[in-house]
């Protein structure tokens, strides 16, 4: 029985040892954008690294070596499906009134996760690569229902133009969904990658995360005037709480196994994704708004899904 609790004790400082290194490096990345050290156009550089490098190192080297099957199912494209379905119509009759420049922004950060930079890296150090390779394929069917969702969202709600051809065409030509194809094209054939090709891209793949969350602290703003605090609250709560919480129940009653509910817990915990600042400041949203939205969900996501992790694993 000792034994028991001193492992369970260690799977807890393990655990919680990463979760510190990774508040850690959203920290530094946020002081050091402070401090002028990483500048807009160094943060800008970083997060290029992490966007066309590391997160496609990650994402491939996840995929390439399992079986197609063991990586997509029913349960799991019908779970997402459901899981983003209610959290948008949540999201739409929670933020019920007010200005649409801010409804707007609160209805998409409530469900518009950071599937990228924040969920695949977590599920891959928290998991592992099996994991990583579902959340890769969440990534994937994510991004293509949470952009053109997003956009539509800001679109009818706030009144404006979208350039849609040129979101498709980015959201077609985006480096971690291609590399996402490739790994499945080497997973369905079963090719082989030479030996010294796969250690350099497990190196890299270990550089995601910390390259991802220090872009991520250096991004983030928390500043804004008048700044509706209960709507704020409302996004938190919907994201990092809520949402983990609908997927744990849809995934659960759709029988899907134990690997794949947990990683896609992990993935819908993620805090709202910083792209979605850039879609609210190009189409009518309240920019302050969003920007604090992102830090708030950041900071707690990391909070809960500490908690939520002693629970599954």
């Amino acid at each position: 029985m000792d034994s028991l609790w001193a492992l369970a004790a260690g799977v807890d400082l393990d655990l919680l040892g990463r979760f510190a290194y990774m508040l850690a490096l959203v920290a530094v990345g946020f002081g050091a954008r402070r401090l002028g050290v990483l500048t807009n156009d160094r943060n800008e550089r970083l997060g290029q690294v992490a966007f066309y490098v590391l997160l496609p190192a990650l994402v491939f080297s996840s995929t390439y070596d399992k079986r197609l099957g063991e990586l997509v199912s029913v349960a799991l494209v019908a779970g997402l499906v459901v899981v983003i379905g209610t959290l948008v119509a949540l999201s739409l009759v929670s933020n019920r009134g007010g200005d649409d420049d801010v409804r707007s922004v609160a209805v998409i950060q409530s469900y518009h996760g950071n599937f990228g930079y924040f969920g695949v890296p977590v599920v891959a150090a928290t998991l592992g690569s099996t994991a990583a390779a579902t959340a890769s394929i969440i990534l994937g069917l994510g991004a293509l229902i949470q952009i053109p969702l997003t956009i539509l969202v800001l679109v009818r709600i706030n009144e404006t133009e979208a350039d849609f051809l040129g979101e498709l065409r980015n959201l077609v030509t985006n480096p971690i969904l291609l590399t996402l194809g490739v790994g499945l094209v080497f997973a369905t054939l079963q090719l082989d990658v030479p030996t010294a090709a796969g250690t350099g891209l497990d190196w890299l793949s270990t550089l995601a995360l910390p390259v991802a969350l220090l872009a991520v602290g250096g991004s983030l703003d928390p500043r804004g005037p008048e700044i509706p605090l209960t709507r704020t609250a409302t996004v938190v709560g919907l994201k990092v709480l809520v949402m983990p919480l609908i997927a744990w129940l849809v995934f659960s009653g759709l029988g899907a196994d134990a690997m794949t509910r947990n990683a896609a817990l992990v993935m819908f915990g993620a805090p709202t994704a910083v792209s979605t600042y850039v879609y609210a400041t190009e189409l009518g949203g309240d920019s302050a708004f969003a920007s604090v939205n992102v830090f708030a969900t950041t900071v707690a996501s990391i909070v809960s899904l500490f908690f939520l992790l002693l629970v599954i694993t």
